[in-house]
């Protein structure tokens, strides 16, 4: 489940989080019960990520897909 303030979070501000989460986890040093916090926590953030990243290439597609067929609109009025 996501909390609302996941879903206000920009791109890079979840970027960074989950760079930090990762950080934290790799340099070692936390309790199992803090470990799984963070790692739940990664794992959202990740998906703040997907979610984000997924929309920019929807939105790629589409502008992609309008200049085709604008292109292809122009070649059939030639």
């Amino acid at each position: 489940m996501t909390s609302t303030t996941d879903e206000a979070l920009g791109y890079e501000q979840a970027r960074d989080e989950l760079i930090e989460v990762v950080r934290r986890l790799e340099t070692g040093g936390t309790t199992l019960e803090e470990s799984l916090a963070l790692w739940e926590r990664g794992e959202e953030l990740a998906k703040v990520c997907r979610r984000w990243l997924d929309g920019a290439r929807a939105r790629l597609d589409a502008a992609l897909a309008e200049e085709r067929e604008d292109r292809d609109g122009e070649s059939d009025a030639e």
